[in-house]
């Protein structure tokens, strides 16, 4: 039996506390982050949004912002950044659209294989980056159509197709260590 949406939401209602998506007409439930994959995406998050707002280049959500997709999946990324003029006004629903630039923080009960097979997903669909972070190798892979880059301390992250000027060096990302 293949569920759609409304299913989706019955059971998101019914269980607030869990996290789930639509893959595929299957309900996949998320397990909670650790800590440091959570604050690894809410730090990127947080450099990201802190560039693109004033500048209103658009919208950066976190890991519960839904996107019912073309392909009627429903998929929440980590971290997701839409064109401004591709979502001109906030939505209370799903955004029913792919967005620009997905990221997918590898917490330790991920499989790195299925969220670069949900990267590529998205990528297929009309994603622009995608974007794998991986604390515990200390490793960022940013994918396009058609070619992956694999960046890790003392090297830069920049998206010049996408967000012309933003920059952040690797080693920013990684959760700080206080002694």
């Amino acid at each position: 039996m293949s569920l759609t949406v409304k299913d989706l939401e019955k059971m998101q209602a019914d269980y607030p506390e869990y996290r789930m998506e639509l893959v595929d007409g299957s309900i996949i439930i998320m397990s909670p982050s650790g800590y440091e994959s959570e604050e690894v995406g809410t730090e990127f998050a947080r450099l990201l949004g802190n560039w693109v707002r004033p500048r209103r280049l658009g919208r950066v959500a976190g890991s519960s912002a839904g996107f019912k997709l073309p392909n009627t999946d429903l998929r929440a990324p980590d971290v997701s950044f839409v064109r401004a003029q591709r979502l001109k006004r906030s939505t209370e629903d799903y955004a029913e659209l792919v967005p620009d630039l997905v990221v997918e923080v590898k917490s330790k009960t991920d499989s790195v294989d299925k969220l670069r097979d949900k990267i590529q997903e998205f990528i297929r669909l009309g994603t622009q980056i995608g974007i794998l972070i991986n604390p515990r190798n200390k490793t960022i892979e940013v994918y396009r159509l058609g070619s992956q880059e694999v960046l890790k301390d003392g090297d830069v992250l920049t998206l010049p197709d996408l967000l012309p000027g933003w920059e952040v060096a690797v080693c920013d990302i990684w959760s700080p260590v206080f002694e």
